[in-house]
């Protein structure tokens, strides 16, 4: 289950928002802005919905965190804003997709690792 905090990390990093920027909406420091991604540090009501406003989705967007109703919100936007980003059919564009073809390599390389260190304690 994911938490709070990896919910807004999730969307921040769709939106190609950094921690600084969020910080500095926010009026908090980066160390304490990234608490919250972390869940180290609780957020209110009011610091949900002051986030939820500087990433541009709604609380509930956040709570029932779905990429593709980001990713729909955000090609909307987009497109309502004149971007001409080239979208494919499930309505991400290709800088959205390289970052999740990132993830999911970096997430391949992980499982590779973990089956070697299964293997490893078998041999013992």
């Amino acid at each position: 289950m994911q938490t709070l905090g990896n919910k807004i990390k999730k969307v921040r990093e769709i939106k190609g928002f950094k921690q600084e920027y969020m910080a500095e909406l926010l009026g908090i420091s980066q160390p304490s802005y990234s608490k919250i991604e972390t869940d180290e540090a609780s957020i209110s009501q009011d610091r949900l919905e002051q986030i939820a406003k500087a990433l541009e989705v709604s609380v509930s967007d956040i709570l029932a965190f779905d990429e593709k109703v980001i990713f729909t919100q955000l090609n909307n936007k987009n497109a309502s804003m004149g971007y001409n980003s080239t979208v494919n059919q499930y309505g991400i564009t290709d800088n959205e997709r390289k970052l999740y073809e990132d993830k999911i390599k970096l997430l391949e390389e992980l499982l590779e690792i973990k089956k070697q260190e299964i293997e490893k304690l078998k041999g013992k």
